[in-house]
């Protein structure tokens, strides 16, 4: 079966999309959001400390954002391609801004989570209206694919430039880096408003409550036992929780099959390339985003590095994805999407298993350099491949719908990450290399079974 290629989307009204100026818009909130995902990378051993917060909940302080993030995404994606995809997007920056400028006022493991998870719901907002804009601006060809690969490069640079803005910051008070990025935020909602046109493909019918208030439930059990998990994964607590999750699940499927406007349409998932735009975005948050996102604390518990310091290694890594995604555009007419995810995960899990033994008291940073680099390669690869497979794996109406789903499986797959990462560490940090390295090879596999290239190949 062929890609289909995404079309111009009409709207109500004469509408001409600026195609500049809305790559430039979308690029700098997809930064800030990323840059507010990844600040407390950096400064979680500070936060714990003002906090109080004990080690089994420390994931909470990381994966607020994630969960807010994977909770709201497809709902997000729907309401965009539905009621109008700029109007989600400046309420996203908007409320981005409020909710980051609030997280900086927190004064417990509590508030700061709750504010995490409302700022995820925000950069939901976000990140699937800015792809379904992407569409709108860019209908095919190479355009679209410089395009998605700039909006992926961006995703890199705001992972970068997250900890390295809190690492600076917290020389002072780790708090400022909150107040800066409220700023950003409110700044690129301004923007917004002036430069970015409308488009939107309702379909009528009510937002997917049921199904957004479902599958929240499912994560959140399913993070919580993986939190838990860290103290002994054979508990009755931990083992409830994984069973709430399951059940849950299976509530949201059954939802989203009954409803007239469902926030995913399941029939997606026939579509091959549909499943490896998903599937390569769940194992990017698993394998990749769950690691790294707590290299960070890694680096300053084993080899004992100072918070700048750590945030030199951390962009070792993701300043590397930037450049290459940027420069992947240039595979385009010689290595397909999906087959540029699968060598992603190979190169993400040479590099991760490169690290082995680098995590040792008083290991030298030299040893890291290798692993960091060839990782970094890895996932600029993965950056710059799923947006493209996200918005060309689905119907021309549903292209925000396509980009929350995408973001959604990579967002579950990074809060579980985190979790799972958290709680391997504490056999060592060898431990949770392994099983990212391990992760990141399946990841590989399914990308390669699923393959929409691989089965026109075999039709042929």
């Amino acid at each position: 079966m062929p890609t289909p290629q995404l079309a111009s989307v009409t709207t109500p009204a004469p509408s001409h999309p600026r195609p500049g100026a809305t790559l430039a818009v979308t690029s700098a909130a997809t930064t800030v959001a990323l840059m507010n995902y990844t600040a407390p990378m950096l400064t979680l051993p500070d936060m714990a400390a003002s906090f109080a917060t004990p080690a089994s909940a420390q994931a909470w302080l990381l994966n607020g954002t994630p969960l807010g993030l994977a909770v709201v995404l497809l709902l997000a994606g729907s309401l965009a391609d539905d009621h109008g995809r700029r109007r989600v997007f400046v309420l996203g920056t908007l409320a981005l801004g409020l909710t980051t400028g609030l997280g900086a006022f927190a004064t417990s493991t509590l508030t700061f989570t709750l504010a995490r998870v409302a700022q995820g719901a925000a950069s939901a907002a976000v990140l699937a209206s800015s792809l379904g804009l992407l569409a709108h601006a860019f209908p095919s060809g190479r355009d679209r694919v410089r395009a998605t690969g700039v909006w992926g490069a961006f995703v890199s640079a705001g992972i970068a430039l997250g900890p390295l803005l809190a690492g600076g910051l917290s020389l002072i008070d780790w708090r400022l880096a909150y107040d800066v990025l409220a700023v950003a935020a409110l700044v690129v909602a301004a923007l917004g408003t002036r430069t970015l046109t409308e488009s939107r493909a309702p379909r009528g019918g009510r937002p997917d409550i049921a199904g957004a208030l479902a599958l929240g439930l499912a994560l959140a059990a399913l993070l919580t036992a993986l939190t838990l998990g860290r103290d002994g994964w054979l508990r009755a607590p931990v083992g409830l929780l994984a069973g709430a999750a399951v059940a849950l699940g299976a509530v949201f499927v059954a939802i989203e099959r009954r409803s007239c406007t469902p926030m995913i349409d399941l029939a997606l998932f026939r579509r091959p390339a549909f499943l490896a735009a998903t599937s390569g975005a769940l194992f990017t948050g698993l394998a990749v985003i769950g690691l790294f996102s707590f290299l960070p604390a890694l680096l300053r518990r084993g080899p004992g590095m100072s918070p700048l310091g750590a945030a030199w290694m951390f962009v070792l890594w993701s300043g590397t994805a930037f450049v290459v995604a940027l420069q992947a555009r240039r595979l385009a007419g010689r290595l397909s999407a999906d087959n540029q995810l699968a060598a992603g995960f190979a190169l993400s899990a040479v590099g991760v298993l490169g690290l082995l033994g680098s995590f040792s008291a008083g290991g030298s940073w030299l040893r890291l350099l290798p692993g960091l680099f060839v990782a970094g390669v890895g996932s600029g690869l993965l950056n710059a491949a799923l947006p493209r497979l996200a918005v060309d794996s689905v119907p021309p109406e549903r292209a925000a719908m396509g980009s929350g789903a995408n973001n959604t499986a990579r967002y579950i797959g990074s809060s579980a990450g985190v979790a799972l990462t958290i709680a391997l560490s504490t056999a060592g940090a060898d431990t949770a290399l392994l099983v990212s390295a391990a992760l990141a090879l399946v990841g590989a596999a399914v990308t390669v079974r699923v393959s929409p290239t691989r089965r026109a190949g075999t039709r042929s």
